[in-house]
């Protein structure tokens, strides 16, 4: 009984399985006037056929892109030598020559200590007193110009810690030299102008802070060797900076 239940189910199957397959077979038949590839062979020239039209095509583009190269190369403008020249001295890449002034500024003495209603902080070169100077050479029409013989480019930064001052990764101590090629009367003009200098040379006054201001007729500044590397600060993610 259960042999004859067995055999009639494989029957069955292998009938059903047949219908499969001549359904199958007539789909086939049914897709020949068709546009898509039957074999293997075919679809590899079909696909052979897009590719070389694609190249040409690639090509094609290329030499529009190279024809319109050349004629943007040819329209633009050429920079003149000067300008070429004016934007290295701007950017600190050429070193630069010429008359200007030398600023120098100092700690005031030790003996200075005793004078009545003097605190240490009185008695050393601060950041401030260095940047007003630097920032009166710029407003005088300074050209170029250096602290420490460091050249002073528009990204540099020092830091004054104490007594000592940090630029371009290096410790100096004072007394702290600014060096600026331009028009010396001009310069010096501009430093007794500005009133952060002034509050500095009433302190020169009182605890013989230094100060010092020379023409100089031969001024030598190195060009910037330091990195010209933009560096910015980022949020970090996650944070809301709109709230």
């Amino acid at each position: 009984m259960n042999r004859r239940l067995r055999t009639s189910t494989t029957v069955a199957c292998v009938l059903a399985a047949s219908g499969l397959l001549f359904t199958a077979s007539a789909q086939l038949a049914d897709t020949q006037d068709g546009r898509d590839p039957q074999d293997l062979a075919e679809l590899v020239t079909t696909e052979s056929d897009r590719v070389a039209d694609l190249t040409d095509r690639m090509n094609e583009l290329e030499a529009e892109i190279d024809d319109l190269g050349k004629e943007a190369g040819t329209d633009l403008p050429t920079r003149s030598a000067d300008l070429v020249a004016d934007e290295s001295v701007v950017t600190g890449a050429a070193p630069v020559s010429g008359p200007g002034v030398r600023v120098a500024l100092d700690d005031a003495p030790a003996s200075s200590q005793s004078i009545s209603g003097v605190r240490p902080d009185d008695l050393v070169v601060h950041q401030q007193d260095v940047q007003h100077v630097i920032n009166a050479l710029w407003a005088g029409g300074a050209e170029a110009m250096t602290l420490q013989g460091e050249r002073v480019t528009a990204t540099s930064a020092f830091r004054c810690s104490g007594n000592i001052l940090l630029l371009h990764g290096k410790v100096f101590s004072p007394p702290y030299v600014i060096e600026a090629v331009g028009d010396p009367d001009e310069l010096r003009a501009s430093l007794d102008a500005d009133p952060g200098v002034a509050i500095y040379q009433q302190y020169v006054d009182w605890v013989a802070l230094g100060w010092s201001v020379k023409a100089a007729g031969g001024l030598e500044l190195p060009a910037y060797t330091g990195s010209s590397e933009m560096r910015y600060a980022t949020v970090p993610d996650g944070t809301d900076v709109f709230s």
